[in-house]
């Protein structure tokens, strides 16, 4: 799984370089997201790339989300593909995880709640 992690004020910006997020490779991503979850409390997930999510792409993005939580942190969505976000909104997954346009704003969502 290609993973980009970056670091901005104490948010982890990762970034997915993969077309697809289904069975063939969740666990990959689970496994490799697994460092930066231990690292950080708040996450980016930069999801410009992903043109097909499955219901596991969805458990695993849920799976990060609920580590964080737990970790006191939270789960932000930026830059999701239409047919990725038409996926989220069939299962009501963007009332869950806050989706926001850009890296920038997922950012500044988090710079606002820390005020």
């Amino acid at each position: 799984m290609q993973l980009t992690v970056d670091t901005v004020q104490n948010v982890a910006v990762v970034k997915i370089h993969e077309q697809q997020l289904d069975a063939s490779n969740s666990d990959d991503f689970k496994r490799d997201i697994a460092p930066v979850l231990a690292e950080r409390a708040r996450m980016v997930l930069d999801l410009g790339q992903l043109q097909f999510v499955d219901s596991s792409g969805c458990g695993a993005i849920l799976s990060c989300l609920k580590a964080l939580t737990s970790a006191g942190g939270d789960l932000k969505l930026c830059c999701v593909t239409r047919p990725v976000r038409n996926v989220f909104e069939l299962i009501r997954l963007h009332r869950i995880c806050e989706i926001l346009d850009s890296r920038e704003d997922a950012l500044a969502s988090f710079a606002k709640g820390a005020k």
